[in-house]
């Protein structure tokens, strides 16, 4: 009666990862990176050489929107970093950020801005990111204390504290 046909894909977006079928998380790493371009091309707008947003200004843009967009589930898809491809795409992101921060010319390698910045490079960050989920176990914090709570104990802390 209601017999529908199921379409085979190609990727599928879960919990804001898109993953494709070999797992390589290509679409994911172009997707957010253009988005976080898209990001800074309209905070360019309003950070000029001479007026407009100040460096503390889009360090806090940076670190608070475009950082957290770029690192969010890095422990999922940090195999795709090993690629050279996906490590320069990522690093491109930060760079035009950078670029914006210092106020400096195009021709400036992101090591320099990074260090002028004072901002560590991207790539650094998101295996940061994926090390300390693997050391924490995949813990998250009890926001009353400063205990570490696993998540196979989580469901009897929180009948402890209900």
């Amino acid at each position: 009666m209601n017999i529908k046909i199921i379409p085979q894909v190609q990727t599928l977006k879960y919990l804001g990862i898109i993953m494709d079928y070999k797992l390589t998380f290509r679409d994911h790493i172009n997707y957010v990176t253009e988005k976080c371009t898209r990001l800074v091309f309209a905070l360019a707008k309003s950070a000029k050489i001479n007026w407009g947003l100040g460096r503390k200004a889009l360090k806090t843009i940076y670190v608070e929107g475009i950082l957290s967009l770029l690192i969010y589930g890095a422990p999922v898809w940090i195999r795709a970093m090993e690629k050279v491809k996906y490590k320069n795409k990522v690093t491109r992101g930060q760079r035009l950020i950078n670029i914006k921060m210092a106020k400096a010319y195009r021709t400036v390698s992101n090591e320099a801005l990074c260090v002028v910045t004072g901002m560590t490079p991207l790539h650094v960050k998101i295996e940061e990111a994926a090390r300390l989920y693997q050391y924490t176990g995949g813990s998250i914090k009890d926001k009353g204390s400063s205990t570490m709570i696993r998540q196979q104990d989580f469901g009897s802390t929180l009948q402890k504290l209900i």
